[in-house]
């Protein structure tokens, strides 16, 4: 499936695949675990941190996720950025740094919320799309 997209360079269209990797502080590791369920009923192929499955050594997973985040086969990351100690769309140090990986690697980057105001010029800059927690704007 393609998708087109009208940038300031004009119309662009790249290949969908349908792996989606997803991100998040563990402290909302049960929210992750919910979204990547309805993800997958929605026929996506979720890939999860692996912090969530079996709680492996932090440098480890971080980079397990670097390579799933890496991989050409997985073109989109969802940041789950829920409400964490009273900081609403929360990310992070480590989704921040998901982003900019995904960034740097060229992938279509959703949040499943708002913009976080500290991150906010460099997630618009970087085309970062909010999906105000309506996963079906994934495909639009």
């Amino acid at each position: 499936m393609y998708t087109f997209e009208r940038s300031e360079k004009g119309m662009e269209f790249y290949m969908e695949s349908k792996n989606i990797v997803l991100c998040g502080s563990m402290k909302v590791k049960d929210k992750i675990i919910e979204i990547s369920l309805e993800l997958e009923k929605m026929g996506y192929n979720v890939l999860l941190p692996v912090e969530c499955m079996n709680g492996l050594d932090k440098i480890i997973a971080s980079r397990t996720h670097f390579d799933r985040i890496s991989n050409p086969e997985n073109d989109t990351i969802l940041i789950v950025n829920e409400t964490k100690n009273g900081i609403e769309n929360y990310i992070g140090p480590n989704s921040f740094a998901e982003i900019a990986f995904g960034f740097y690697f060229n992938k279509r980057i959703f949040l499943l919320n708002n913009i976080y105001e500290p991150y906010k010029d460099e997630l618009v800059s970087w085309k970062v799309k909010c999906l105000n927690g309506d996963l079906s704007k994934i495909n639009g």
